[in-house]
């Protein structure tokens, strides 16, 4: 049975890899999710652990600190550097500052203190050199580049009430990864002096020391603790500061990992489906070589064997090809994330780790046996006697057990729409979603069930309009699509799953998109708002008196806002509420929102339990307390809890130190109003003029950026079924030799018999994407409607032209997978595909 197993293998051979393509692409995306996970991870590691590298010994306030504690003094500083075994201490601390760019324009930056000692200092010098004065600075490399900075030429930051510092920019640095870099934000170093001199009343968060030779870590922490006292600080090595720092790594690096994860499991279910179908034909062709091998004594258990045998053969196989293709796509997903930073320094990393090769092999091996299972059962049950007669289509085996596939899809039917009503009426906006769409992957279930079934009807429908055009190539190729309906269902299901997951997230973003667009518009009716380049910096009040005095200027409101205890209010002028700013009032009104008053959004009042009348206690952080009469509530303003007048607003302390924004409406017919109003933006540093359309184009963007990657993504399933359409033309090619040479002598010419088999492979795929869209258009506005509340409504929007693109090319790759299997079925002989068994 063994040389039996393997001369079926050598036979088999061009079949058999071809059909390895599938599955190897699947373990590809596996392992190389995982080479990615392990890379992030260990470079995520090496640059946290920079900032405790040479750290022997490190101070923070410790939990019995004082609360009026806002940092380590210089004292305590200097009983540091004291304590015996210390050979050196320096503070760190960070503090917002804007950085002025060479348009005079400001951006938020962070100031950090750079270490004296060279040895506790965090950064990798890039070019140049550290400061060494208090008028020379150094910045990250991005910062450099991005805001058009040279070694040499000034930089200048803004301090308190906009006073401007002036420093030489000596250096610049690499930053590496850690929480600062990745929130985005400008990164510049400073002496510890210059930074005292930002803001002197600011003190250092931590302080770190390294140790003198001879002493060991717990030795000079013991000192240190000594020296200061325990009570109010943390004292701890540097070996419990790198634990304490790496513990974060993992979960900087989970969720992208686990995010690649589920799209590699997609790609395994389309692949596992693709060689179901391959071993369902590869058996189907095989009947009279499995009957006779029971004639001359093979057992059904040595025929299940045997059949399994190959399906390991192409899991290792695949597995093999897989991990390395893993490897070289992990390289490649490094090389794009990594070119959104400085590309020229970095790294690409593929640890190997054993995990991963363990995960490759039993993916591809599991993924393949068990996917052969099915076909390897219905082996055992060939009879003897089936040598004697033709294979007959699947028609007549469909039929017979249609009532099992309707009674099975209706269990699923009802468990999807059952758990989509139930989903639909949960509160909670993600897991409502996340219920609701476990049931459109239960109504994907009852298709796929269904899809013998469905293939004559849905094939008569696409096939009308190619047999009217191409007469009887188009006749052939629709009854071979249709006459064996549990292989061509089987075939369309994996492009189906792939386009159905592309069309969701489609018609899910562009809803999305959509209503967002439609928010912007509701709550922006002014032509354009003036905002702050840094948040914690307001306008100057002296701005608005500048854009009212502008002529092609209509109207301008100045906006402010208070912040609470957990909650924050917009302060708007009495007479722009309805105008330049239109809230929708769902209950009381906005005309009794006078002084002493406000108005609240729905979520703020069912999350805190306020009605019409009910009294708002608003705590601001100076320790100011108003309260606030509520007279009205309030949709379709996004910005805050509530609005208030701007008079009422001024009562606090940090509303009365400027404005918010600034609303501005210009006159009807005004042609160059943005460069009206940039005259008089553009000498403050901190104004930054914004539009809705250009929220909107820069909303839109984000969300492309996020569709085309999840389109990247899903787009490997799809790939992996368009390999199972052709894999199937080229089987049931070879399977019809003699069928194809009988046409031929019939008169059908080659072109004819191409022709044929690219229409066959065109109805196959319209069949898929067809129907995934249909299934993904329904479960986009599933998901739309689960993740709708009271005061945000998403409406369904269809991308007609994105998915007519994604229809056409679905088209388009059919036509591609046939290409191979026309050009083998054209060039037999008449005469030798007629002498074929």
């Amino acid at each position: 049975m063994l040389r039996t197993i393997i001369a079926g293998l050598k036979a088999r051979t061009a079949r058999l890899v071809l059909s390895s393509v599938a599955i190897a692409l699947g373990v590809a995306f596996v392992s190389g999710t995982l080479v990615l996970g392990d890379a992030m991870n260990e470079s995520l590691r090496d640059e946290f652990a920079k900032g405790a590298r040479n750290v022997d010994v490190s101070v923070t306030l410790g939990g019995e600190s004082p609360s009026d504690a806002k940092g380590i003094s210089p004292d305590v500083l200097a009983k540091i550097r004291q304590a015996p075994g210390v050979a050196g201490a320096d503070v760190r601390g960070a503090q917002p500052v804007p950085l002025l760019t060479t348009n005079g324009k400001a951006k938020p930056a962070w100031a950090v203190s750079l270490a004296g000692n060279e040895k506790l200092r965090e950064f990798d010098l890039a070019e140049g050199r550290y400061p060494a004065k208090a008028d020379e600075i150094a910045v990250d490399k991005r910062t450099a580049a991005t805001a058009k900075l040279t070694i040499g030429g000034p930089v200048v930051l803004l301090g308190e009430e906009d006073a401007r510092h002036t420093y030489t920019l000596v250096g610049t640095y690499r930053q590496g990864t850690n929480s600062m870099s990745l929130s985005g934000y400008d990164h510049i170093g400073l002496t510890a002096d210059a930074f005292q001199a930002l803001d002197p009343e600011r003190l250092p968060y931590q302080v770190v020391a390294t140790a003198a030779p001879g002493f060991t870590q717990q030795q000079v922490v013991d000192n240190v603790r000594n020296a200061i006292g325990d009570n109010a600080f943390a004292v701890q090595s540097g070996a419990d500061l790198t634990e304490e720092t790496l513990e974060r790594v993992e979960s900087q690096s989970g969720e992208f990992t686990s995010l690649l994860l589920a799209f590699a499991l997609i790609a395994l279910v389309v692949a596992a489906m693709v060689i179901y179908n391959t071993f369902t034909i590869l058996v189907a062709q095989r009947t009279r070589e499995l009957a006779l091998m029971r004639c001359v004594g093979a057992s059904r258990s040595q025929v299940f064997r045997g059949v399994l045998a190959e399906a390991l053969v192409m899991g290792l196989t695949a597995s093999v090809i897989g991990l390395f293709g893993g490897i070289g796509v992990s390289a490649l997903l490094q090389r794009v994330i990594l070119s959104f930073g400085n590309a020229e320094d970095a790294v690409v990393r593929l640890p190997v780790a054993g995990t991963t090769v363990l995960a490759a092999f039993a993916v591809g091996t599991l993924v393949t046996v068990l996917a052969a299972v099915l076909p390897a059962r219905k082996a055992t049950r060939v009879a003897p006697v089936a040598a004697l007669r033709s294979q007959p289509d699947s028609g007549e085996e469909v039929s017979r057990t249609g009532v099992v596939r309707v009674l099975t899809a209706v269990l699923f039917g009802v468990i999807g729409v059952g758990t989509i009503v139930f989903g639909l009426g949960i509160d909670d906006e993600e897991a409502a979603m996340l219920v609701s769409g476990a049931g459109t992957m239960a109504l994907l279930a009852a298709v796929l069930v269904l899809g013998p079934l469905l293939v004559g009807p849905v094939n008569r429908v696409l096939g009308a309009l190619p047999r009217a055009v191409f007469g009887v190539p188009a006749k052939l190729a629709s009854a071979n699509a249709g006459r064996n309906p549990k292989r061509t269902a089987a075939t369309t299901a994996a492009l189906m799953i792939g386009v159905t997951i592309v069309a969701l997230v489609t018609v899910v973003a562009n809803s999305a998109k959509e209503t967002a667009n439609a928010e912007i518009d509701e709550r922006m009716p002014a032509d354009y708002t003036v905002t702050s380049a840094v948040h914690d910096r307001p306008l100057p009040e002296e701005l608005v008196g500048q854009l009212a005095a502008v002529p092609e200027v209509a109207r301008v409101a100045p906006t402010t806002t208070v912040y609470g205890e957990s909650e924050y209010f917009t302060g708007v002028p009495t007479d722009a509420i309805g105008t330049l700013f239109r809230p929708t009032v769902t209950s009381g009104s906005l005309a009794d929102l006078g002084d002493g008053a406000v108005a609240v959004n729905a979520d703020y009042a069912k999350r805190s339990g306020v009605t019409i009348g009910s009294t708002v206690t608003v705590r601001a952080a100076e320790g100011v307390a108003h309260e606030l009469k509520v007279v009205a509530v309030v949709e379709g303003q996004r910005l805050s809890d509530g609005i208030m007048t701007l008079e009422t607003s001024l009562r606090f302390p940090e509303a009365a130190k400027g404005y918010d924004s600034i609303l501005v409406k210009l006159e009807d017919g005004v042609a160059n109003g943005r460069a009206a109003v940039e005259r008089v933006t553009d000498p403050s540093p901190l104004a930054v003029l914004d539009s809705a359309a250009e929220t909107k184009e820069q909303l839109n963007q984000q969300l492309n950026q996020v569709l085309g990657f999840i389109w990247a993504l899903i787009g490997l399933a799809v790939v992996i079924a368009l390999f199972g359409i052709a894999n199937t033309l080229t089987l049931s090619v070879l399977e019809r030799t003699r069928e194809s040479a009988l046409l031929r002598a019939l008169g059908l010419t080659r072109g004819q018999l191409r022709l044929m088999l690219v229409i066959e492979s065109v109805l196959m795929g319209l069949m898929g994407a067809t129907i995934g869209l249909v299934l993904g258009i329904g479960f986009g506005w599933v998901i739309t409607e689960a993740v709708s509340t009271d005061t945000v409504s998403v409406d369904l929007v269809v991308p007609f032209g994105q998915l007519g693109v994604m229809l056409a090319a679905a088209v388009v790759a059919a036509i591609a997978a046939a290409a191979l299997p026309a050009r083998r079925a054209a060039r037999t002989s008449v005469v030798a595909g007629m002498a074929e068994a």
